[in-house]
């Protein structure tokens, strides 16, 4: 999709999301005959007129002010991350289009490798943006073996969830997560819209999983910095485990994620299962490589 569209569809999206009564307007008048608001009505509570309005639904991003998104944004009752990806998409409209580019291959810094190594009673590994995982601690590899028996290097988080049958079983809430991926993908590519490796990633997703054809329409995007995920591991049973997400500023588009269990709990005692039978493979792996 061009810029045009992608800015056209996520307003349109946002606009039907948005009741009447959420952004403070009489429910009662004539039947109304769209989803959600009325051009008009966005126009009203934004401040601005309904014919510029209508001219940045329509794709138009061009010129458009820092004061005026901010505007729209209010009047649809857009959270960050959706405010933070229309701001994106309006950098991109204004910006001189550059020629399409494959991504060069993102290297982890040794700096952050010994980081993610040295949490050796958490599961720890760092995403780049299209949620390749680059580099895993052993008890990450572990927590994740399911999508690391695919021999495709590096994994991917997306791929794994969307075309790996075993991740229906491996994520309790599936569709929490498919929901979160695409989510994210979303964000990523309002962040950087001519990536083709992340453009080549979407269109794979799109045409193996009908799932993520449906949800990558809805044009819904999502931070995740935090929260809690649950897994039924095939050796260890079920985990309920907290994450946190923390960016690595000097490599730009480099997350550390982070799991860990409340103490005391069976996800507690799971986990520390986990260390020890990851331990176990990472010595007789050793030994084998002798």
């Amino acid at each position: 999709m061009s810029n045009e569209d992608e800015v056209r569809e996520f307003l349109t999206t946002r606009r039907a999301k948005v009741k009447p009564d959420r952004a403070g307007l009489p429910t009662f008048g004539r039947q109304r005959r769209v989803p959600g608001l009325r051009r008009e009505e966005v126009a009203l509570l934004a401040g601005i007129s309904v014919e510029y309005y209508t001219r940045l639904e329509r794709g138009n991003a061009r010129g458009v002010s820092e004061n005026v998104l901010d505007a729209v944004s209010r009047a649809l009752c857009l959270d960050e991350g959706e405010h933070d990806h229309l701001v994106d998409l309006a950098r991109a409209a204004n910006a001189e289009r550059p020629p399409r580019r494959t991504s060069t291959p993102q290297r982890v810094s040794r700096t952050i490798q010994r980081l993610v190594d040295a949490m050796t009673d958490m599961p720890a590994f760092v995403r780049n943006g299209r949620m390749d995982y680059l580099h895993a601690n052993p008890m990450a590899t572990a927590l994740y073996s399911e999508a690391y028996c695919d021999s495709v290097r590096p994994v991917n988080s997306a791929c794994f969830a969307f075309l790996d049958p075993s991740a229906r079983t491996f994520y309790i809430d599936w569709d929490e997560v498919a929901h979160d991926i695409v989510a994210h993908l979303r964000c990523e590519a309002g962040r950087n819209p001519y990536d083709r490796t992340l453009s080549d990633l979407v269109a794979e997703l799109s045409m193996r999983s009908e799932e993520f054809r449906i949800l990558w329409t809805g044009h819904d995007v999502r931070l995740h910095r935090s929260g809690t995920k649950r897994f039924r591991h095939p050796l260890v049973g079920d985990l309920t485990l907290a994450y946190e997400a923390l960016d690595v500023l000097g490599d730009a588009g480099l997350t550390i994620i982070a799991y860990s269990a409340e103490p005391g709990s069976p996800s507690d005692a799971a986990l520390s299962e986990l260390a020890s039978w990851s331990s176990t493979r990472t010595r007789l792996t050793a030994a084998e490589r002798r």
